[in-house]
């Protein structure tokens, strides 16, 4: 994952490459409704890994009983410890998940400050100010055991409770993530309720007063997906999230459907010019195969480009 500044470029241009984090193995499975085993897993990844993405979110450590879905975590990471060209994440919630996150061996780990204060009490129990304590605490003790730690900003662009939130009040919260040193920051749009003019704003002030990269976390619920994706570019965002088979949602945000899909994502961005170093042909393999083996858990998966294939 990168974790440099971006770099200088004209406002509104797209960057010549582009980095995409691939989520489906964590925030696309976190809340599917059977059980999916650990092989399964085990293999998306190594399936994301052989179309060409180079940075995978693939577990979290969660509480099992509040997340069950991602209670193999350390046998995940265990069994695609053999992946050394891919960057290799894992979400951590508190400071018990960093605890299993630095025993398992991962090496990069993504912290989540949710930006509403209903939503931060129904996602993690705590308070905002509350979360912001504990990344700083995740942010150095990371930094001592030799692991990076970045931090996703859920709900930024709208919360399933609050609704629209005060853009000051976001700003608020994301300046105050960054002092705490992230490695990188990332705004999430969790409900799928961004549009690209927000998306564009919001991305462009956190670029001007970050020292470290900004990328964008975007859901498809209301097909904004890969707009909100190119304005994130536009707006000088370095990386971006996506989800094979637009897979994912979140247990506590009602409303959360569908990250947006990495191969809706690769499909735009290589047409426009920008490499994602990612094979589309394999990706839209891949998404077959997870409609095959994932078919019990009754939730459409595919993004626009697997069901209507390549062109040209």
């Amino acid at each position: 994952m990168s974790t440099g500044a971006s770099p200088l470029r004209p406002a509104g241009a797209l960057p010549a490459a582009v980095d995409l984090m691939e989520v489906s193995p964590r925030d696309g499975l976190q809340d599917f409704p059977v059980p999916v085993p650990t092989a399964t897993k085990v293999e998306l990844i190594r399936r994301a890994a052989a179309a060409g993405i180079r940075s995978i979110e693939v577990a979290s450590f969660a509480h099992p009983t509040r997340v069950p879905q991602m209670a193999d975590a350390e046998a995940v990471i265990a069994a695609t410890a053999d992946l050394v060209d891919v960057t290799r994440v894992a979400l951590v919630l508190n400071d018990r998940g960093l605890d299993r996150a630095i025993a398992s061996g991962i090496r990069h780990v993504n912290m989540v400050v949710v930006v509403s204060e209903t939503f931060a009490q129904r996602n993690q129990g705590m308070s905002v100010p509350e979360l912001l304590a504990v990344l700083r605490r995740i942010v150095q003790r990371s930094s001592e055991h030799g692991v990076s730690a970045s931090v996703v900003l859920s709900a930024a662009f709208g919360c399933p409770y609050e609704r629209d939130l005060s853009p000051g009040a976001v700003r608020d919260v994301v300046a105050a993530a960054l002092d705490t040193g992230p490695s990188s920051v990332t705004l999430a749009d969790t409900i799928g309720a961004a549009v690209p003019t927000m998306v564009g704003d919001l991305v462009a002030w956190t670029v001007e007063r970050a020292e470290v990269s900004v990328r964008c976390h975007l859901h498809d619920t209301r097909n904004t997906g890969v707009a909100n994706a190119i304005a994130a570019l536009q707006a000088g965002a370095t990386g971006l999230d996506s989800s094979l088979g637009g897979l994912g949602g979140c247990p506590f945000a009602p409303g959360a459907t569908g990250n947006v899909a990495t191969e809706d994502v690769v499909w735009a961005l290589e047409r426009m010019g920008v490499r994602t170093g990612i094979d589309l042909e394999q990706a839209i393999e891949t998404v077959g195969w997870m409609q095959r083996v994932l078919a019990d858990g009754g939730r459409p998966i595919g993004g626009a480009v697997a069901r209507a294939g390549q062109f040209p």
